[in-house]
């Protein structure tokens, strides 16, 4: 385990609670082990870390979210998480493979989203010349989260979502049968309404969406 990482995992160990550790578990879908700390607990714990060690410079971060990850429990694979969003604005297209590694690696939700609208949006948004190439990638994937992230990543964009490339990667994933791709879609779509709602009405009524797809694309409207 990385250094910086130890003495934290120590604390996160020292406040293990094995009933929530339990009935998180179930509610995840077994995706990995759990201490069973609280996220306000969890982020309490990070935070004194942090005050105590610091943070660990942009360059030491792929061996700590790397170390982090190959530790068994969830809640060390969410500090990984933490902390790529706390520099989101430092990072650059060069840490991108490494978002994708991680986006690949243990998938679920809980990271997969906050990689895509916290982290990989942040970088992307930032450099734009580099946005075609990474979305047609992760649009055209066999991995499901890739693609995921593809229609998620401009979620926080509001005025400055390229309305062509969102609704053209809602479009190629439509049919998809996996709630998750139909549930982004619903969501990106929602997003956006809140900034162009006449454009969102009209792509949904001008495709073929899932049944949920197109509620969560609605709901605000």
């Amino acid at each position: 385990m990385h250094p910086w990482l130890e003495p934290l995992c120590d604390q996160f160990k020292a406040h293990r609670c094995e009933a929530n550790a339990k009935a998180v578990r179930a509610y995840m879908k077994d995706i990995a082990p759990f201490f069973g700390l609280k996220t306000p607990l969890r982020r309490q714990l990070l935070k004194e870390h942090i005050a105590t060690f610091g943070m660990p410079r942009v360059d030491e971060l792929p061996d700590v979210v790397r170390s982090a990850y190959a530790c068994e429990e969830r809640e060390m694979h969410y500090v990984a998480m933490d902390l790529l969003v706390k520099v989101a604005k430092k990072l650059g297209p060069e840490h991108l493979p490494l978002l994708e590694e991680l986006i690949t690696t243990h998938s679920w939700w809980d990271t997969v989203d906050a990689y895509a609208a916290n982290v990989v949006g942040v970088i992307l948004k930032k450099h734009p010349q580099t946005i075609g190439d990474w979305n047609e990638r992760w649009i055209r994937s066999s991995d499901m989260w890739l693609n995921r992230t593809a229609i998620l990543f401009q979620l926080k964009w509001k005025q400055d979502t390229d309305e062509e490339m969102l609704f053209s990667n809602c479009a190629q994933h439509a049919a998809h049968s996996d709630f998750f791709i139909r549930k982004a879609i619903g969501w990106a779509l929602r997003a956006y309404a809140e900034t162009a709602p006449e454009a969102v009405q009209a792509f949904v009524a001008t495709h073929t969406l899932s049944p949920l797809s197109k509620r969560e694309a609605l709901r605000k409207l």
